[in-house]
């Protein structure tokens, strides 16, 4: 069975990792984009993404640093999400820290996995946990690295941001986690591109 997609004709096994287009193509900006499933419920772990074709080269500057993502996947599901995930990304592991300080996810004096990982789709960073976070940990999807965090973070708080976590320093990174005006929240970090043991 083959799929429609932006007027071509792709069969689902064409995806990596099992993945499978599960919505109809949505016109953006700079091209076409595509919520991605295996069938039907994401990468295993219960993790969605969004994958986009760019029809219209970006006309910004690049970013001095790549975003990672940031993902929060169950023990049971650490394998598989990875696997799959790799295998549709074509990326590597970069770090596999199964005794990572859980003080970075708001569990000081514990520990838990921290996985790295570096594709083409630019570093995942994935937290492995039994999903007993601490508010606001679990609700962030992207880290962002600026060559300052006390300077970035006084600056979002300028800008009408609220500081929900840190400072904290671990794993070669000092890092907070941030709220600004209309919910989003993110981490953001200085320090080691990809977080060291």
């Amino acid at each position: 069975m083959a799929s429609e997609i932006a007027g071509l004709m792709c069969p689902p096994e064409i995806l990596p990792g099992g993945l499978m287009i599960s919505a109809a193509s949505t016109p953006v900006p700079v091209g076409w984009a595509w919520s991605t499933r295996t069938r039907g419920s994401g990468f295993p772990g219960g993790i969605n993404t969004q994958v986009y074709w760019h029809t219209t080269a970006p006309s910004y500057r690049p970013l001095a640093t790549v975003p990672e993502n940031r993902v929060y996947v169950p023990a049971d599901a650490a394998g598989a999400f990875t696997r799959s995930y790799l295998a549709f990304t074509g990326g590597s592991v970069v770090s596999d820290d199964r005794k990572a300080d859980a003080g970075e996810i708001g569990l000081s004096g514990r520990t838990y996995r921290r996985i790295s990982l570096s594709s083409p789709f630019g570093n995942t960073l994935v937290m492995v946990t039994d999903g007993h976070l601490p508010h606001p940990f679990g609700r962030e999807v992207t880290g962002y690295r600026v060559t300052r965090l006390t300077d970035t973070l006084a600056k979002a708080k300028s800008a009408g941001a609220t500081v929900l976590w840190g400072p904290h320093r671990a794993a070669g990174r000092n890092s907070a986690l941030v709220r600004f005006p209309g919910g989003y929240v993110t981490e953001i970090h200085d320090g080691a591109e990809t977080p060291t043991a």
